[in-house]
């Protein structure tokens, strides 16, 4: 495919089909590529041009001299058509107008932070965030003149609305603005829900409906079980390593949203170069195929393993979405999620040493880091993943060394209760 204004989803007898089975050809016309039922891997660097006037039109897109991107393929670090089909079915699962899609999650999310930022501009986070996130917000941008105010993920609107005049006020000081708006949720890797209504409520309270976008990493429940720009996000952010690839074989990251948003950050993806290769585009191409049936079984399972976990001696208690004791955090997934996901926070009565001896002992489940493959993995992110925290944020935040982080996998459901019974059994 490489007319990009032939993106609109294929209707049947008037029914607008399901994501699940767009996903088996959206996007592509076999007869462009030999009649090969699957799109091949275009491992090209570079595409021919019909003429030299398309040639220029393309680069002209490309530049920004013409509004809306090249209108065709020009070279492997601007567009490619394994990555305009993913791109094409990526945007689908959430409604999104167009997607783009990076090198790993982290570039995704760096590209975005440096698209919407400029030196004396403010990011206002809630948190926790992932650890190289939070990373990259107070040690990178900062050395460019980029401040951070940040609020807890359950924060209430008018808690929200006082960090954001914060914002306002310290962006004003610094000859700058408010330049985003940045969600996880839930949160890695305590589960907490960000209210997004509320933060849409209040960045239009403080800031006007023409203020910074709300952009939110959906990674612990997209594509599946949460759907941000419906409930007033503007950009979703996605490390497509986890739950989209889903397999654990390769590194990649998405954001989608409006073209108003999509078209900077794709500006600045063609200069920077980090879209993502076409060998991982076309894998995540075959993953897609199957993500609601591997995001379904991987739910269920994490349900009858959390049913087991909740009642076990040796647990101090759960950060699953399946069984939320705080009746503004259970408002929020009735309002926003449609499924507890498969990743959740396991507290072992004790600390350190008892969560290793724990993670030491398992056998089924793997001891890594990542989450949302197909098989079960454990790790502990207060020693591993968010090593890099600041203690005291870690204790502010409930990073605790008794925290264990679960991403259950599309095992046998007894099987990974039997891992994690003998595992208890070493505490």
């Amino acid at each position: 495919m490489t007319d990009r204004t032939k993106r609109q989803p294929p209707t049947l007898g008037g029914r607008q089909l399901k994501p699940s089975t767009l996903m088996m050809g959206h996007g592509y016309d076999p007869r462009l590529s030999e009649g090969a039922l699957k799109p091949p891997i275009f491992l090209t660097s570079t595409f021919a041009f019909e003429s030299a006037a398309a040639g220029k039109r393309h680069f002209e897109g490309i530049t920004g001299k013409r509004p809306g991107g090249a209108d065709g393929l020009v070279y492997g670090r601007f567009n490619g058509p394994d990555q305009e089909i993913l791109e094409d079915r990526l945007s689908i699962w959430d409604g999104a107008e167009d997607s783009l899609v990076f090198s790993s999650g982290m570039s995704a999310i760096a590209t975005l932070l440096l698209a919407q930022c400029s030196q004396g501009d403010v990011v206002v986070h809630s948190g926790p965030l992932y650890a190289a996130t939070e990373t990259y917000i107070a040690k990178v941008l900062s050395r460019f003149g980029v401040s951070y105010l940040d609020f807890p993920a359950g924060a209430s609107r008018a808690e929200i609305e006082a960090i954001l005049e914060q914002g306002k006020v310290l962006a004003a000081q610094k000859g700058g603005k408010l330049a985003l708006v940045y969600l996880e949720s839930p949160a890695n890797p305590t589960n907490a829900l960000v209210d997004i209504e509320a933060v849409g409520q209040a960045r239009d309270a403080v800031l006007g409906t023409d203020g910074p976008p709300i952009a939110i990493d959906n990674t612990f429940l997209g594509p599946l079980w949460q759907q941000p720009l419906l409930h007033g996000a503007d950009i979703v952010v996605y490390s497509l390593t986890k739950y989209v690839g889903g397999h654990s074989d390769l590194v990649a990251g998405g954001l989608s949203g409006a073209k108003r948003w999509m078209d900077p950050i794709r500006s600045l993806r063609n200069v920077m170069g980090t879209i993502l290769d076409p060998y991982s585009s076309w894998m995540l191409l075959r993953s897609l195929e199957t993500v609601e049936l591997r995001m379904t079984r991987a739910g269920e399972n994490a349900a009858k393993v959390c049913a087991f976990l909740a009642e076990h001696p040796k647990v101090e208690g759960l950060g699953y979405l399946g069984m939320i004791a705080d009746p503004r955090q259970q408002d929020i997934f009735d309002r926003h999620c449609s499924g507890a996901g498969s990743t959740f926070s396991l507290f072992i009565k004790g600390g350190e040493a008892e969560s290793f001896r724990f993670l030491d002992a398992l056998r089924l489940a793997k001891l890594a880091v990542s989450l949302g493959g197909t098989e079960t993995l454990a790790s502990h992110p207060a020693a591993m993943t968010h090593l890099s925290v600041p203690d005291e944020r870690k204790a502010l935040l409930g990073i605790t060394d008794n925290l264990v982080r679960i991403s259950i996998g599309i095992e046998d459901a007894d099987d990974l209760i039997a891992d994690f019974a003998q595992a208890l059994d070493a505490v």
